[in-house]
């Protein structure tokens, strides 16, 4: 499958936060935060993190990084590759 094509959707063991200017995760295990593994979000990696929705092709959320970050196509596929994968590394999503 083309990864364009995949829908990603957030792991329920996640929980995000808005501070300020910076969007944070914090993986919850066994019912408590685990303060020693917070991530910070850069603001496109943030707005990625809203648009993953269990409903969208990883191909709308290009189209929209595009529109909203003034990036050429081909540089937003890249940081969207990069950031899926972290958020992946980190359990924090799963593609469908």
């Amino acid at each position: 499958m083309n990864y364009l094509e995949k829908i990603y959707s957030k792991s329920d063991s996640i929980v995000s936060r808005k501070i300020a200017d910076e969007f944070i995760l914090v993986p919850i295990r066994q019912n408590v935060g685990d303060l020693e593994s917070i991530y910070t979000l850069n603001e496109t990696a943030a707005r990625i993190w809203e648009l993953i929705d269990g409903k969208i092709k990883v191909e709308e959320i290009k189209e929209k990084i595009v529109e909203e970050f003034e990036v050429t196509p081909e540089e937003a596929e890249k940081d969207i590759r990069e950031h899926l994968l972290q958020l992946e590394e980190i359990k924090a999503i799963a593609g469908d």
